[in-house]
C-alpha cells in the first residue's frame, strides 16, 4: 500500500537478524531486562552496577512513576488489572526480597495471574503471529465489516463468470452435442472433431472471461483486506485506483504460473506418451505415462504453494512479476506444509459452502426442467435444459459471491502472517495504524500455528 510504511519496501525489518520462522513476537531489544532480572525501582540509578538499561534513559533525578493527568504525547494507560494482579497472594508474600517469589516483589507472568497483555488489534486481526483460526476469522471479518464493497465486487465477478458459463453451456456445448452423438455408431471422426472443437472454443471463452474477472477481483480484494488489517475503510473506487497500476503485472503473473503448472505436467507425461506413440509395450507405456503425470502433478503442487504468496507480494509491495515470485519463495521457505495446510483448509471450506448453496438450486432446476434428474446426474446425453442451467447458475452465483472473498482474504492474511513472523511487519502496521507503544511489551500468546 502506498500509504503504509514497510509494505512497499519489503524486508523493512531484516529477516535473518530479526525473528525466526514461527516466533511469537517481535525481537526483544538488547537493553530490555530479562525475566529473571530485578525491575528498576523509581528513582534508582539506571547506570548502576548490574543495570542493563540503555544509556538513553533519563537521569535518575528526572525519572519518576507517572502521576496525574497524562501528557498529550503519553501512551494511553493499560486497562485495569483483573483479580489476582495487585495485592498479595493468599498466604502472604513469597520468599523473594519483596514477596511473591520474584525479585523486587513483582508478580510473575502466568501461573494463574492472567498472562501477558493482548496484542493491539486496530483492524480485523491482532498485530502478532496468527493462528489458523485467526486467519480464517480475519477473512470472514473483512467480508462482514466491509460487506458492501466486498460483496459488491464478488457479485460482479460471479455475474460475469456464471452468465458466460450458462450461455456457453446452452449454445456451444448443447449445439455441438446435438449435431452428433459420440456414442452413436454412425458418428464419424469429422463429427467428433467438430464437436470437440466447438466445446473447446466455448470453454476457452469462459476461461478467458473468468480469468480476467478473477484477476480484477483478486487485485481489489487484496487492497481491501490490507486496509482492513489497519482498520481503515476503503471504497470500491479507492481500491480500484490503488490496484489498477498493478493489474497488468498481476495478469502476467497468473498467466505465467498457469503455464508453469501445465508445462510441468506435460513434461512429466511426455516420456510415456512417446513410448505409446512409438508402438512400444502398451502396458509399460501406460504405466510410464501415468507415473509421469503423477510426478508432474506433485511438482506442480509444490511450485503452486511455493509461489502462493506472489500475488499479494506483487500488489502490496509494488513488485515486478519475477521479484514477486522470489519474495513468495522466500516467505514460504521453511513453512511449506503450513501454507499448504491452511490453503487446503480454506479451499475445502469454500467448496463445502459453495456445495451447500449450489446443490439445492440444482435439485430445484432438475425438478423444474423437463429432463428431471437426468440433468442433475448428467445422464441426459449431454443436452441440458435452459431451466436447469439458469436455476443452477443462480445457486452458483450466490456460492461464488460468498466464497471468493474468503479465499482472497486467506491469501492476503497468510502473506501478512508470514511477514510478521519473519520481518516483524506488525511493528510497521502498528505505526501505520497509529497504535502507540506496540512492540514495547511482552507479546501476546499465539493460540495456534
Amino acid at each position: 500500500m502506498t500509504d503504509t510504511p514497510g509494505w512497499a519496501s519489503p524486508g523493512s525489518a531484516p529477516s535473518s537478524e530479526g525473528r525466526e520462522p514461527g516466533a511469537s513476537g517481535p525481537a526483544e531489544p538488547a537493553d530490555r531486562p530479562g525475566p529473571s532480572e530485578p525491575a528498576p525501582q523509581p528513582g534508582a540509578d539506571p547506570q548502576g552496577p548490574g543495570s542493563k538499561w540503555s544509556t538513553a534513559q533519563p537521569p535518575a533525578g528526572q525519572w519518576s512513576a507517572p502521576t496525574g493527568a497524562p501528557s498529550p504525547n503519553q501512551a494511553p494507560p493499560p486497562p485495569p488489572p483483573g483479580p489476582g494482579w495487585g495485592g498479595e497472594q493468599p498466604g502472604g508474600p513469597g520468599p523473594g526480597p519483596g514477596g511473591y517469589g520474584t525479585p523486587g516483589g513483582y508478580p510473575a507472568w502466568g501461573g494463574g495471574w492472567g498472562g501477558p497483555p493482548p496484542a493491539a488489534k486496530p483492524g480485523v486481526i491482532p498485530l502478532r503471529p496468527l493462528g489458523v483460526g485467526e486467519i480464517l476469522d480475519g477473512a470472514v471479518s473483512t467480508m462482514r465489516t466491509y460487506w458492501r464493497t466486498v460483496l459488491g465486487i464478488a457479485l460482479a465477478v460471479a455475474v460475469v463468470t456464471d452468465t458466460c458459463l450458462v450461455l456457453v453451456q446452452g449454445f456451444f456445448v448443447n449445439d455441438a452435442l446435438a449435431r452428433t452423438s459420440l456414442d452413436s455408431r454412425t458418428a464419424t471422426l469429422d463429427d467428433a472433431y467438430r464437436s470437440l472443437r466447438d466445446s473447446m472454443i466455448g470453454t476457452g471463452i469462459v476461461t478467458v472471461i473468468s480469468a480476467a474477472a478473477v484477476i480484477v477481483a483478486t487485485a481489489l480484494l487484496t487492497t481491501i483486506t490490507s486496509r482492513a488489517v489497519l482498520g481503515r475503510p476503503v471504497s470500491t473506487g479507492e481500491a480500484w485506483r490503488e490496484a489498477r497500476p498493478q493489474i497488468p503485472k498481476l495478469a502476467g503473473l497468473l498467466i505465467l504460473l498457469g503455464l508453469i503448472t501445465i508445462g510441468v505436467i506435460v513434461v512429466g507425461a511426455l516420456p510415456g506418451f512417446l513410448v505409446l506413440l512409438s508402438g512400444g509395450s502398451d502396458a509399460g507405456g501406460a504405466a510410464l505415462f501415468a507415473l509421469g503425470i503423477l510426478g508432474g502433478v506433485v511438482v506442480a503442487v509444490w511450485l503452486a504453494i511455493r509461489y502462493y504468496l506472489a500475488a499479494p507480494a506483487l500488489m502490496l509491495e509494488r513488485q515486478s512479476v519475477t521479484k514477486a515470485m522470489s519474495r513468495s519463495a522466500k516467505l514460504v521457505r521453511g513453512s511449506w506444509w503450513r501454507v499448504f495446510g491452511i490453503q487446503l483448509l480454506a479451499w475445502l471450506i469454500a467448496n463445502i459452502v459453495s456445495a451447500i448453496v449450489t446443490i439445492p438450486f440444482a435439485l430445484i432446476g432438475a425438478a423444474v426442467s423437463g429432463d428431471g434428474m437426468d440433468d442433475f446426474l448428467g445422464t441426459s446425453g449431454g443436452h441440458v435444459g435452459w431451466a436447469f442451467l439458469i436455476i443452477r447458475g443462480i445457486g452458483s452465483l450466490i456460492g461464488t459471491t460468498l466464497t471468493l472473498p474468503i479465499s482472497a482474504g486467506v491469501t492476503v492474511l497468510l502473506y501478512i502472517d508470514q511477514r510478521i513472523r519473519r520481518e516483524a511487519l506488525d511493528l510497521e502496521l502498528a505505526r501505520a495504524a497509529g497504535v502507540q507503544g506496540h512492540g514495547t511489551g511482552v507479546p501476546g500468546p499465539v493460540p495456534g500455528s
